[in-house]
C-alpha cells in the first residue's frame, strides 16, 4: 500500500477520498482543505486525519492526490515535486501554459511519477473501444452540460471540451495541420458554448463542440475510420462498433447489405456491442497510477498528455478570442 493524502475536498475531492478509501491499493493518511466548512463536513463523513497546512499533508505522503481549484494547481504540484513526491493532478494541468512547462520540468528532476486526471480515458466506454480503433479519419464529438455555476471560472474548453480534446490527441497519432474555432459568452464571462475543428497532418478531420449552457447532458463521440465506425456515449458508458466486410453469396433476411452498385462488391454491415465492464473511472485511474508507480512505468496519462491538450485548448481559445476580436458585430 502506498500512502496518499488529497489536497483539495471539494465536490470531486469527496469522490477522490471515497475511492481511496474503498480501493486495496492506498493507505489514506488525510486530506487538507481550506474551508472550514468542508473540513468539518468531510471529517464526520470519512472519519479520516485533517491536515492543518498543505506541507503537513505532503510531508505525510508519498502520493499527493490534488483535486483543488485550477489555480492552486501549480503551487501545491510544485511543493509535492520538491519534496519528491509522486503526484497525480486533476485536469486541466495547470492554468497557464507557463506553469505546466515549469511542472515538466519540477517532475523530470524529482524523478517522480506524475499522472493527470483525464478520467475519460478510463470510461468503460472508452476502454471497451480501444481494440477497434484503426486510425481514425473523421472525428465528432459533442460534450454538452446543463449550467452549474460551479466550473464557470474558466472558460467552456478548459472546463468541458479538454476531455474531448485529450482523447481525441490520445488516438490520432499525427500531428496538427490547421485549427479553426468559434465561441460565445452567454451566461458567464467566458465562452459558454464553443466549437473547433482540428485538421491533422495526416489527413484526419475532428470536429469538438461543448456547452455548459445545453437543455441536457450529452458526451458522444463518433470516430469514423476506413469500413468501419464506432460510436461512444461516455454518459451512458455504452460503445456500438459498426463494420464493413465484401459480402460473397446471397444474403439471409437478417443479413444487412450495403449495395454499392457499379459492379463493386457488396458490404456486408456488421454491427458488434463490446462488453462494458462496470468499473469506477476515478479508482481505477488512481490505482493505474498506483501500479505505474510500484512497477516503475510511464503513467496512462502523462504530465505530458496533460500539457498537449492544454497547449490545444489555449490555441482555440486564442482562436475563438482573436475572432471575437476580429469581428466585434454580427
Amino acid at each position: 500500500m502506498k500512502k496518499i493524502g488529497v489536497l483539495g475536498a471539494g465536490h470531486l475531492g469527496k469522490i477522490h477520498i471515497k475511492c481511496i478509501k474503498e480501493s486495496d491499493k492506498f493507505d489514506l493518511v488525510g486530506f487538507y482543505d481550506p474551508d472550514e466548512k468542508i473540513t468539518a463536513e468531510v471529517k464526520t463523513k470519512f472519519d479520516i486525519h485533517c491536515f492543518n497546512t498543505p506541507e503537513e499533508l505532503i510531508e505525510a505522503s508519498e502520493i499527493v492526490d490534488i483535486v483543488t481549484p485550477t489555480v492552486s494547481h501549480y503551487k501545491s504540484a510544485s511543493m509535492a515535486l520538491k519534496k519528491f513526491k509522486n503526484v497525480f493532478i486533476e485536469k486541466p494541468l495547470t492554468t497557464t501554459l507557463e506553469e505546466a512547462r515549469k511542472l515538466i520540468d519540477l517532475a523530470k528532476e524529482a524523478g517522480v511519477k506524475v499522472q493527470v486526471g483525464h478520467v475519460e480515458r478510463f470510461n468503460p466506454a472508452f476502454i471497451a473501444a480501444q481494440p477497434y480503433f484503426d486510425n481514425p479519419m473523421f472525428i465528432e464529438a459533442h460534450r454538452l452540460s446543463q449550467f452549474n455555476p460551479r466550473g464557470t471560472d474558466v472558460p467552456v474548453i478548459l472546463d468541458l471540451m479538454i476531455h474531448d480534446l485529450d482523447i481525441v490527441l490520445s488516438v490520432v497519432n499525427s500531428s496538427i495541420k490547421k485549427l479553426s474555432a468559434s465561441g460565445v459568452s452567454v451566461v458567464s464571462d467566458t465562452p459558454d458554448i464553443a466549437n473547433a475543428r482540428i485538421e491533422f497532418n495526416n489527413g484526419c478531420v475532428a470536429n469538438i463542440t461543448a456547452s455548459r449552457i445545453s437543455m441536457k447532458n450529452m458526451r458522444k463521440s463518433r470516430f469514423f475510420q476506413k469500413e468501419s465506425y464506432l460510436a461512444v456515449d461516455f454518459l451512458k458508458k455504452e460503445t456500438q462498433v459498426i463494420k464493413m466486410k465484401d459480402f460473397e453469396g446471397d444474403p439471409s433476411p437478417l443479413d444487412l447489405v450495403l449495395d454499392l452498385g457499379k459492379g463493386k462488391p457488396k458490404k456486408h454491415i456488421l454491427i458488434d456491442k463490446p462488453e462494458i465492464k462496470p468499473i469506477n473511472a476515478i479508482k481505477t485511474e488512481l490505482e493505474t497510477f498506483y501500479s505505474s508507480i510500484t512497477n516503475n512505468t510511464e503513467p496512462l496519462v502523462t504530465i505530458m498528455d496533460g500539457y498537449n491538450s492544454l497547449e490545444l485548448a489555449y490555441k482555440i481559445m486564442d482562436k475563438i478570442e482573436s475572432n471575437l476580436t476580429t469581428n466585434p458585430e454580427f
